[in-house]
């Protein structure tokens, strides 16, 4: 079976503010304000021994209730939200770290897999990479310092976009580039945009070698022929 790479909003994971408190959609202010002071008391760096993972968590809390504590802001979620799910859009409470990253990661590796290279949406699939490593997740990413982790997502990442042209994979290969990482990670990431350079330019003057084979061809049959 042949696989599309569906456009970019299929796969964006919007946040679910609702999720993210524990709360029902019908909460009411009360209840919003009473889950946000006990999950930021469960949370707060403070308490946690400034773990990076509680603070991740902690952030998107604190972004959470400031959004549905505030009647403007709660106004235009609901209508995103609204909208969101009427196009299918996914929605989630999951924080950004180095894990759940690299498990989008996987999972998206899993479905390029699937995929017919020859039909696929090679600028919806660029579109969703840089997507996955926006600055603000490469900036998350990297406070954890978690090199092990940035490396094995660095790996899926490249893996995921073995079939795009060089006019992608070269810019992509800059923002991986920020990913706090390992020097052989690094060098690999160079090499991967080196040979994705090197096929375009096989692809490109391919054709021209394969008519100057079968004119040569021609002329030898033509001339062993006279």
């Amino acid at each position: 079976m042949n696989f599309y790479f569906l456009p970019l909003i299929f796969y964006l994971q919007a946040k679910d503010y609702y999720k993210i408190l524990a709360l029902p959609p019908s909460a009411t202010l009360k209840e919003i304000k009473s889950a946000f002071r006990r999950l930021a008391h469960q949370f707060h760096p403070d308490k946690n021994n400034r773990d990076p993972y509680a603070a991740a968590q902690f952030e998107l809390i604190k972004e959470a209730y400031e959004v549905l504590s505030n009647p403007a802001k709660k106004e235009y979620y609901l209508q995103q939200r609204w909208y969101d799910q009427a196009m299918y859009k996914k929605q989630t409470g999951i924080v950004v770290t180095p894990v759940s990253v690299l498990k989008q990661f996987l999972e998206l590796d899993r479905h390029v897999s699937q995929l017919d290279v020859h039909r696929m949406d090679p600028e919806g699939l660029y579109d969703y990479i840089c997507h996955l490593l926006s600055d603000d997740t490469l900036e998350k990413l990297n406070a954890f310092n978690e090199l092990d982790i940035n490396k094995s997502i660095a790996d899926s990442a490249l893996k995921s976009s073995r079939s795009l042209p060089w006019m992608y994979t070269q810019p992509l290969s800059v923002r991986l580039m920020k990913l706090k990482t390992d020097p052989i990670t690094l060098e690999k990431i160079r090499r991967f945009v080196l040979q994705s350079k090197k096929t375009e330019n096989w692809n490109k003057y391919k054709l021209w070698l394969v008519l100057l084979i079968a004119l040569a061809i021609c002329y030898l049959i033509y001339a062993t022929g006279s």
